[in-house]
């Protein structure tokens, strides 16, 4: 079963609904004892960094969870927002985040492109694993962003996309894989890579 965490700045309903439509069996979770069932976690985001890390230390659970997924290494999937409060510092309202990757998030610079990005952008694969495996170089996927993650450890860089220059789109370390843009809302391709996870999830109890 695959936990989503359900809380206030995320949207994870659209998630749970995208899981439902590949026959993924999940469930939206907000307590550690929830998220302990789990056999894959999925944190969803919508809107800022402060208001991600605000509402996961309200429901108490951002020790269980780093716990769960550094320690016991259950599979893991980042989602926008979801991505970015992976990383130790994000420049969205001076916030601290959850520290597992080192490097920080940063602003578009407005003097060079719409701030926010909103849309379909072209996402080019830098590594290849299990997620993204039949997963087309080239494709697009659905953005809503503002801010981006600058990782110091470039292996972790799973993909990058351009927006007034190259960022980095999709990052995968071991167990945990996080993307800038919505896995949800990103049709045939999108569902693919949610197959694909909630399949790495399925093969990880073997």
């Amino acid at each position: 079963m695959i936990a989503i965490i359900d809380y206030k700045a995320g949207n994870s309903t659209s998630v749970e609904n995208a899981c439902k439509k590949m026959n993924i069996s999940s469930r939206l979770v907000q307590t550690p004892d929830e998220l302990a069932q789990a056999s894959g976690i999925i944190l969803p985001g919508v809107g800022s960094a402060r208001a991600t890390m605000d509402s996961l230390r309200e429901l108490g659970i951002t020790d269980s969870l780093s716990e769960l997924v550094l320690n016991k290494r259950v599979p893991f999937l980042g989602i926008c927002v979801g991505l970015q409060v992976l990383f130790e510092h994000s420049e969205e309202d001076d916030t601290d985040c959850l520290g597992w990757f080192k490097g920080r998030v940063r602003q578009f610079d407005r003097s060079k492109v719409r701030v926010p990005q909103i849309g379909w952008n072209r996402v080019d694969w830098r590594q290849s694993n299990a997620v993204n495996s039949g997963s087309a170089d080239g494709n697009y996927f659905y953005f809503v962003n503002s801010y981006y993650v600058v990782p110091e450890d470039e292996s972790i860089i799973m993909a990058v996309t351009d927006y007034g220059g190259e960022f980095v789109s999709m990052v995968a370390s071991g167990n945990i894989y996080a993307s800038q843009f919505h896995i949800e809302k990103s049709g045939t391709a999108g569902l693919k890579l949610l197959k694909n996870f909630a399949d790495l999830e399925e093969n990880a109890k073997c």
